[in-house]
């Protein structure tokens, strides 16, 4: 066959009977297999168990693995499938609706791409996403987010809570950036939480 050919091996051909590999050389393509399945599953650096993302009981640590997956995820989805911003908006991350859908898609490749998983999970996969993007653009359109600019999701006041402050709309320069400030904080808030947290059970116990 012309041209480049997939899954070369670097090293050089060992004697030995025809069709039989070295360790070495099963060692690197049992190695390439793996990344590229990670690559087509849309992994990202998460590795860890399939399991569903309850977003508000992270830990910092926690939470930092998480970020980084799904960031990977979203860039992956985003050029795959060529989504506009009024379905994934640069600053997805400062909506947690957004996030919560996401993370949810993410998690949901992972299972039906998972080795051993049915035939039939993919197609499962891209009908669910079918309805996910109509829920993302509904988001999106009510959050005001968009290519160029950003503001927090509008909330809506009930009956005797305070007036909710009006969202100031910024200019987004520097999406790598931003994304990289949000989870700083984010990891931040986290840690000082649970700091709290500790302490009042030490109060509590009169520690």
């Amino acid at each position: 066959m012309d041209g480049e050919v997939p899954w070369q091996f670097d090293s050089e051909p060992v004697d030995g009977p025809a069709g039989a590999f070295s360790d070495g050389q099963l060692a690197v393509f049992e190695s390439e297999l793996t990344d590229g399945l990670d690559h087509l599953r849309g992994l990202g650096d998460w590795d860890g168990p399939v399991e569903p993302v309850e977003w508000r009981t992270l830990t910092a640590d926690q939470a930092e693995a998480r970020w980084r997956a799904l960031d990977e995820f979203v860039t992956w989805l985003r050029t795959t499938y060529g989504l506009p911003p009024t379905v994934v908006p640069p600053l997805w991350h400062r909506h947690p609706e957004l996030v919560e859908e996401l993370s949810a898609l993410h998690t949901h490749r992972l299972a039906c791409y998972e080795l051993g998983s049915s035939g039939s999970g993919p197609l499962a996969w891209h009908a669910d996403f079918a309805d996910a993007r109509e829920r993302l653009r509904e988001w999106v359109a009510t959050s005001g987010t968009r290519l160029d600019r950003d503001r927090p999701t509008r909330a809506t006041s009930w009956p005797g809570e305070p007036a909710v402050a009006p969202a100031e709309e910024k200019s987004i320069t520097d999406r790598q950036a931003d994304f990289a400030a949000f989870v700083a904080a984010d990891l931040d808030s986290r840690r000082i939480t649970r700091a709290g947290a500790a302490h009042t059970g030490e109060k509590r116990r009169g520690v």
